[in-house]
């Protein structure tokens, strides 16, 4: 199952925010963030002097969008020793508290801060809200929800009410109440999941997809290759005429600044798509 599958299935539970924040007279020196999406928020947010720990999958360009930002600083494998080794004044994560590695740690000796899985648009701009706040920047989260709605304000909605389907490797689809289909919907185009009943991940068999006959398929890739069976029913000839929008992975499997990324782009995709096709 891929990371965007995993990140469907936790998004469909709803969390709730838990903080145990103190008002610091300081900014916070020793951040770790024990989650791949708080690990872009942190960076988006604090110096990068102030973090001090980041998950393995921080510098994987696949993965993140903010990659190139987290080149240099230290990744962690979520054990407890790390963690009492940095002895960090702030945790982060999706939930912090519920990390493995934190709870092997004696109760009460961190601050942490519990953000809930970001599937919004109005969840990411208050995570980005609380985590500039915990890491000591509040204005910094400020000016980057309002360079968000600014990207966001003047989007056409090009979509005008056609099908797609995120289809990804091994037939797993993206349905409603996840990040994706929030993207969808803002560019104006309904979700196959959403027409089939579907939940918020499941598979659709390549036969039920050609019967479907979405108007786009969304994609993680622009490739014609094969690299395994899992990505083998993706290049099938069957499909090869539905248009395809390629929306890569590190910008949908959180919720977060890269949101504008995936919008925008997929807009500009099916703009373009449309001006092809006359």
């Amino acid at each position: 199952m891929t990371a965007t599958a995993s990140v469907a299935i936790a998004g469909a539970l709803s969390a709730t925010v838990i903080s145990r924040v103190p008002a610091p007279a300081e900014k916070p020196q020793r951040i770790v963030s024990m989650n791949l999406c708080t690990d872009q928020l942190v960076l988006a947010l604090a110096d990068g002097h102030q973090i001090a720990g980041l998950t393995r999958n921080a510098v994987d360009p696949g993965m993140s969008d903010a990659a190139a930002a987290a080149q240099g600083l230290k990744l962690l494998s979520n054990s407890a020793e790390q963690i009492l080794a940095i002895d960090p004044d702030l945790v982060v994560g999706m939930p912090a508290s519920g990390s493995a590695a934190l709870t092997a740690l004696p109760s009460d000796r961190y601050s942490w801060l519990d953000l809930e899985t970001a599937n919004r648009l109005d969840q990411i701009y208050r995570t980005i809200d609380q985590t500039a706040a915990a890491v000591g920047h509040p204005a910094r989260g400020t000016v980057l929800i309002a360079r968000m709605e600014h990207e966001l304000g003047d989007m056409p909605k090009p979509g005008r009410g056609r099908v797609a389907a995120y289809y990804q490797r091994r037939g797993y689809l993206t349905g409603t109440e996840t990040l994706v289909d929030e993207i969808m919907a803002r560019v104006g185009l309904v979700n196959l999941a959403g027409k089939l009943g579907k939940p918020p991940l499941s598979q659709l068999s390549l036969e039920e997809m050609v019967a479907a006959r979405p108007d786009f398929l969304i994609v993680e890739r622009a490739t014609t290759i094969i690299d395994d069976q899992g990505s083998e029913m993706l290049h099938h000839p069957a499909l090869s005429d539905i248009p395809r929008i390629v929306v890569p992975e590190a910008w949908t499997v959180c919720g977060g600044p890269a949101y504008t990324k995936a919008a925008r782009s997929i807009a500009a995709q099916i703009a373009r798509h449309d001006g092809d096709a006359r």
